[in-house]
């Protein structure tokens, strides 16, 4: 066995070496619609890439740019490859999140042919902390601390099939690469 793991694409893929010439957003949604937030605390099966999707939509409601919205949908595709760890064990975890950090870099070079400015980090971390609000009230029933947040979206925490939200990433994911690609 070598230092990788075996997409659903069956590709190779060493998550500490990335070549990008391996990440498909294929994998991405595919991984992405099957991991529970939440580490699976939730009282219903809530996928990162149903959350993603969400991400995207709310970014597109704020009149966001295009790559930014694109961006919120690849926010937590390194998951994908790593899994994902809560909070505040991450924060105390200065390898993984230097690894996460690194790896998300090439799968933003990669699908938006450019790393993020900080601002569009902060626009994309302001829309997934107001998401996370609603994921802990709706989730968990648990009361949060901070003020409700205002989206643009309305949120559906109904559960749907692996392969429709894998689906629908993909046709989002292909309709702002399309966009982003005419605009240049």
């Amino acid at each position: 066995m070598g230092s990788y793991i075996t997409t659903y694409t069956h590709r190779h893929f060493d998550p500490t070496d990335p070549d990008p010439e391996l990440i498909l957003i294929e994998d991405i949604a595919h991984a992405l619609s099957m991991l529970c937030r939440g580490n699976g605390h939730v009282s219903s099966f809530w996928s990162v890439g149903e959350h993603c999707i969400c991400c995207a939509k709310e970014a597109a409601g704020r009149g966001l740019s295009k790559k930014v919205i694109l961006a919120c949908l690849l926010h937590d595709a390194s998951e994908c490859y790593m899994s994902d760890v809560p909070r505040p064990l991450k924060q105390n975890m200065k390898d993984y999140k230097q690894q996460e950090s690194s790896l998300l870099d090439v799968i933003y070079r990669k699908f938006l042919g450019e790393a993020l400015t900080e601002e569009e980090e902060k626009q994309i971390k302001a829309i997934d902390d107001d998401l996370l609000w609603y994921d802990l009230e709706m989730l968990l029933g648990e009361k949060q601390d901070r003020e409700k947040p205002e989206l643009h979206i309305r949120l559906d925490y109904k559960v749907r099939p692996f392969d429709m939200v894998e689906r629908e990433y993909l046709d989002f994911f292909r309709e702002l690469s399309s966009e982003l690609e005419n605009k240049v």
